[in-house]
């Protein structure tokens, strides 16, 4: 991935954030998706926390071996950042860097509450908007973000 602060790494958020969009979004889908990162992640040995909420409540939530309760923490300022913007939360740092600022700084929003760090990409529904947000804590921020992009490629492409 690009750095933080390009416009290469702002230009590639805004095209996964187009790209990631469900026909519909069921429970099940949050439980399958859910899966699929949690088998994912087992695999590889990530050290992570895994959360998708769907309609304001918590669907799917783990965290694997090595995770920290301030993964959690992380994964919830995250979404909210995700859920506030309607757009992924690395795309929401991305959006003020590109204007010469930081969300920390100019978001006028309390950074212990949100964070525009990447890690969490909102479930987008075509014709309805964005309906939840799905995401993970306990890597780098720039890994994070391309974990689930990944396996949101893979849950859309059925593989």
């Amino acid at each position: 991935m690009p750095p933080l602060g390009t416009p290469e790494l702002f230009a590639q958020v805004q095209a996964e954030e187009r790209e990631l969009v469900f026909d519909a979004f069921t429970r099940d889908d949050a439980w399958m998706l859910g899966s699929r990162l949690r088998t994912a992640a087992l695999e590889r040995g990530l050290p992570i926390v895994i959360g998708i909420v769907f309609a304001g409540q918590r669907l799917f939530h783990t965290a694997l071996e090595g995770a920290t309760p301030d993964n959690d923490a992380w994964l919830e300022r995250k979404t909210r950042a995700t859920l506030q913007y309607h757009r992924s939360s690395l795309g929401v740092g991305e959006q003020f860097r590109a204007r010469g600022g930081s969300f920390e700084s100019d978001a006028r929003l309390d950074p212990r509450e949100i964070a525009g760090n990447g890690g969490v990409l909102p479930i987008t529904v075509h014709g309805l908007g964005v309906v939840g947000a799905v995401g993970v804590s306990g890597l780098p921020q720039l890994e994070d973000h391309a974990f689930v992009v990944e396996q949101l490629r893979a849950h859309l492409r059925g593989l």
